[in-house]
């Protein structure tokens, strides 16, 4: 059995940021890699909004330089998937899949939450070539171009509306006559000349040609005939799913399943667990944010352990 001060679980900008602040901190933490390192950025193409990059930066090239800088200040990266987790009790133990059991004094959960696909032929394909599901992230690529968002909740509503600012026309896909949105986010959305409505309409398939996507198949659900909408970019926006199962209920949630931290703090439910990133962040939901999450967790982290120490006397 391994033991460690700090255990970091995920590796996405939050638990990479985590990992620098601690190993400058000499806390050595032990960063714990999913099957998806990186998180959500390694299927972003370029990243233009992160501070620091004024001509932009890859996805992929962003989280390898953060490992880097983590691992320069002596963190240390091991793959796994984590089964369980213990939280009981002092030392914590996690159940993980090639590694064994490990335990630490501290968590910092950084699992991130995945984004909800269609699950339709030529959608996986083209994620970061046309396909996206963060407006906020890659609307500016699609300037003066033909969008599809499908959605119809308050999220599809926010970001069909935000994607008229560089799209000539977004067209909103919904597989129902009814949207779910609230009625004052579908009449800011309806009073948006640049977006059409296209309900009662069930995507099929993403159409892509070498350049990227150039259609979304859908099936009207009235008649049950096909048509192809010609577009430039596919924005999906049907939510996401906080990635929290393997802490089987341990940590407290909101309805959702993000996890829920003390106000102005990281600190969950149970003491010396901490979460950052998307995993507790259902509204922002950006690199930059998540990274100053990460800091934040790694400062209560230290702070957590000096407390601890003192109080057993170390």
């Amino acid at each position: 059995m391994s033991a460690y001060q700090t255990i970091i679980i995920g590796t996405g900008p939050a638990g990479l940021t985590a990992a620098i602040y601690l190993a400058r901190a000499n806390l050595n933490p032990l960063v714990i890699e999913g099957p998806e390192p990186g998180g959500q950025l390694t299927t972003t193409t370029e990243v233009e909004n992160f501070p620091g990059f004024p001509e932009g930066i890859m996805g992929p090239e962003l989280m390898d330089n953060m490992r880097k800088q983590a691992e320069r200040f002596g963190a240390q990266f091991r793959s796994g998937w984590v089964n369980s987790v213990d939280m009981s009790e002092r030392p914590f133990k996690l159940a993980v899949e090639g590694l064994g059991e490990l335990t630490a004094e501290s968590l910092i959960i950084s699992t991130g939450a995945s984004a909800k696909y269609l699950g339709i032929p030529g959608e996986k394909e083209s994620v970061g070539r046309g396909v996206s599901t963060c407006a906020t992230c890659d609307g500016f690529f699609f300037r003066g171009k033909k969008i599809i968002v499908v959605g119809g909740g308050d999220s599809a509503m926010e970001e069909a509306h935000f994607l008229t600012k560089f799209a000539s026309e977004v067209v909103l896909v919904h597989r129902r006559g009814e949207l779910r949105a609230s009625k004052i986010m579908q009449d800011r959305a309806r009073g948006n000349p640049k977006i059409s409505w296209s309900l009662n309409r069930t995507p099929l398939e993403v159409e892509s040609g070498p350049l990227g996507v150039t259609g979304l198949k859908v099936r009207n659900n009235e008649t049950g005939e096909e048509e192809t909408i010609a577009t430039d970019g596919l924005f999906v926006a049907i939510g996401h799913t906080p990635n929290t199962r393997f802490l089987g209920g341990q940590l407290e949630t909101d309805e959702t399943g993000y996890l829920i931290v003390k106000p102005g703090s990281t600190e969950t439910n149970v003491p010396g667990v901490f979460a950052c990133g998307d995993v507790q962040d259902n509204k922002y939901r950006q690199a930059i944010s998540a990274a100053g999450t990460g800091c934040m967790a790694a400062l209560d982290c230290e702070r957590f352990l000096e407390n601890a120490e003192e109080a057993l006397g170390v």
